[in-house]
């Protein structure tokens, strides 16, 4: 039946299993808009206060269900404020699809009112970026837009949506829902896999990248456990294997454990699923050598643009995470294993590593980890953006299921708040806890508003050492004496919160926060917890005075 451009927009997204939207209105998109009126009943239309916390909120609904995130921003400083998401959704593997508002057809290439070519602005952050130009395609191009954003390796898709094209009649017929395209290792890959392993005498597993689920979690631990195997997980991934089971040797993030990152390089194989072995996760390279590692490399990646990029593996194999290890599950136990004591010894090291240790000041992030680790249910999710506050958290809390890890690995500030938002939302029984340093916090802070509004009750942890601490850092390292434009002067944060509408409190010792902790919780409503760190607190193996005595 005939309908407008919007109607067949929801219309596909309803097709599409949409669940939610996450916006800031604008005119551009006015008839898309009209259309979300009529579909309240299925579809949850959350509005944002600033663009940029709809995109990370969009990608972490995309992240917690592997289904595409929806975000829908107008033209101009509305696409401009939401790229930071699709950045972290490219960097991230996760799928995730943005709608951006676009000038009428008649009105293009005169520089109208905040026209921008999208799909050139766009070209380098998404999987795709196109504009639809003909009503009549708009089913067309959503269905293609969900199958590109999950399919291979998932990331994000940019759909640029012109005024007229969406007030526009289409006649088109509707798509069916779209099906994933998934890649799958035959099971000779697999045994070849199961011969190299068999062969060695010191491997390692490591997991992360896109395309878990709960089956996969299980046949992970199942391939683990039977083979014995030391599993470390890559950047900002440590929620893909229980961090308390005996398999669990640590994380390859910022600051990683120098022993696992010895004995990692002291291993003869490398057995790589769904991590893309990138930057972060080999500390620029180095931690495995580029091109050719020293060790035998199995690679398996649903990507085979991404197999072979910078390592050349021994074995490279083109397959999603989930039906890769229910084949490697399925594998015959072996009688005997080689590298039983060197996962042990991995283990035992990983258990002192993740031990709370000193720090100056009143307050102690690690114990405050420590406690959360006995505090929360295996379920809750935490959510953080970037700042050396988070290797406090990598470090000490103990991931022990699945989905519980929200963190973006472009490294992205701001991120915490509204991906906390966004789990809340989707899962209201469970436990979701924030994490953010107060240069971070500010960045999205202003989304405590839509907490409130949707009775997101999360509990927000702003730990606050009045600058921005990871470049401090930085800075004392490589020009000692030398510190300029880190320095903050910030709000009174439980004041800000209040203002808000969400309860607050101020931990200025560690003995204060079970306190408060527990009062945010009963609260029942979204809370802030302002965590006051002594700056010399920089990190958990060193000190601001330390760095700068060490050049």
């Amino acid at each position: 039946m005939p309908r407008t451009g919007g109607q067949a927009l929801v219309e596909a997204l309803k097709i599409h299993g949409t669940t939610h939207v996450f916006c800031v209105p604008g005119e551009s998109y006015l008839a898309a808009l009209d259309a979300l009126y009529d579909a309240k009943d299925s579809i949850r239309l959350i509005t944002c206060r600033h663009e940029s916390g709809a995109a990370n909120m969009a990608e972490a609904y995309g992240k917690l269900t592997g289904r595409p995130g929806i975000c829908f921003v107008t033209r101009g400083p509305g696409a401009a404020n939401a790229a930071i998401g699709v950045h972290t959704a490219f960097q991230d593997s996760t799928p995730m699809i943005l709608f951006v508002g676009q000038a009428a057809q008649s009105m293009r290439d005169r520089e109208a009112f905040q026209e921008v070519d999208f799909p050139a602005m766009f070209a380098p952050l998404a999987k795709w970026a196109a504009e639809i130009r003909d009503a009549n395609r708009i089913p067309e191009y959503v269905a293609r837009a969900f199958h590109t954003a999950v399919s291979g390796r998932p990331g994000p898709v940019v759909l640029s949506l012109p005024e007229d094209v969406l007030s526009g009649e289409c006649s088109a017929p509707r798509t069916r829902a779209y099906q994933k395209s998934e890649a799958m290792a035959t099971r000779d890959m697999v045994q070849r896999m199961r011969a190299m392993l068999m062969t060695s005498a010191k491997p390692f597993l490591i997991l992360g990248g896109p395309g878990w689920n709960a089956n996969a979690i299980a046949d992970a631990r199942h391939f683990a456990e039977i083979f014995d195997l030391p599993v470390a997980t890559s950047f900002r991934a440590k929620d893909r294997f229980d961090n308390t089971y005996n398999n669990y040797c640590g994380d390859l993030g910022i600051s990683a454990d120098p022993s696992l990152v010895a004995r990692i390089q002291a291993s003869d194989l490398l057995l790589v699923i769904g991590a893309r072995l990138g930057e972060m996760t080999t500390d620029g390279y180095t931690r495995i050598t580029a091109p050719n590692p020293k060790q035998k490399l199995i690679h398996v990646h649903p990507s085979a643009d991404e197999l072979n990029r910078v390592y050349q593996a021994d074995l490279a194999i083109v397959s999603d995470v989930a039906p890769f290890l229910r084949v490697a599950a399925e594998l015959s136990t072996p009688i005997n294993v080689n590298w039983r004591a060197f996962r042990r010894e991995a283990r035992g090291a990983y258990e002192s590593w993740s031990k709370p240790v000193s720090a100056p000041g009143e307050v102690n992030p690690a114990d405050i980890f420590a406690w959360l680790n006995n505090r929360l249910p295996g379920d809750a999710i935490i959510a953080n953006g970037a700042g050396n506050y988070a290797g406090w958290l990598h470090r000490f809390y103990l991931y022990r299921g699945y989905p519980t890890l929200l963190g973006p690995t472009s490294g992205a500030m701001g991120y915490g708040v509204p991906a906390a938002i966004a789990a809340k939302l989707l899962y209201p029984g469970r436990t979701v806890v924030a994490c953010a340093g107060d240069g971070c916090f500010l960045m999205s802070g202003q989304e405590l508003a839509t907490a409130v509004q949707y009775d997101a009750a999360i509990i927000v942890l702003v730990f606050d050492n009045s600058m921005y601490g990871t470049i401090r850092m930085h800075q004392e390292r490589e020009y000692p004496g030398r510190v300029i434009g880190t320095d903050l002067k910030n709000p009174d944060f439980v004041a800000l919160a209040h203002a808000y509408g969400a309860a607050a409190f101020h931990v200025k010792r560690t003995a204060d926060f079970p306190q408060a902790f527990r009062e945010a919780e009963a609260a029942k409503k979204p809370a802030l917890i302002h965590i006051s760190v002594d700056p010399e607190a920089i990190s958990p193996t060193t000190t601001l005075s330390k760095l700068r005595g060490s050049t």
